[in-house]
């Protein structure tokens, strides 16, 4: 008989879920700032970027910090936007190292840490265990009660 070892929980959540929920809204806090920083000082010393990629940023903050709210309340649109958000950062970022074309002013520097991060966000989403808690049916639920 094997045993499980003892799940770590957070007001009924996983730890995984939980350490998701802060850093994704970390992320979208500090995309807020810079977005709209660069878009009130557009030629910061330390960056050339464009008015795109300011909104880009802005838009991407916003909804890393929404979908990170209903990850948290258990919505199934938090998964699947989150998973969404995430692969477009991949595909972006991707094109944007390979000179291809991309979003104008994304910066190369960030690349590689926000594929990194992206690709292990929608590996943490696809597994089985986590998945099945956002796409259960409520009537499967019903059921299990």
């Amino acid at each position: 008989m094997s045993k499980k070892p003892p799940t770590i929980t957070y007001k009924g959540r996983s730890l995984g879920i939980v350490i998701l929920t802060v850093v994704q809204l970390i992320i979208g806090a500090i995309h807020v700032f810079f977005g709209f920083l660069l878009l009130a000082f557009e030629n910061l010393s330390f960056i050339q970027t464009t008015i795109i990629y300011d909104f880009y940023t802005i838009t991407f903050s916003v909804l890393t910090i929404v979908f990170a709210v209903f990850i948290w309340k258990g919505k199934k649109l938090g998964w699947v936007g989150t998973v969404a958000v995430s692969l477009f950062v991949i595909i972006a970022d991707s094109l944007t190292l390979l000179n291809l074309p991309s979003i104008p002013g994304i910066p190369k520097f960030a690349g590689f840490g926000e594929i990194a991060y992206s690709v292990l966000v929608v590996g943490y989403l696809l597994q089985v265990s986590v998945r099945r808690k956002y796409f259960i049916s409520s009537q499967d639920e019903k059921l299990k009660n």
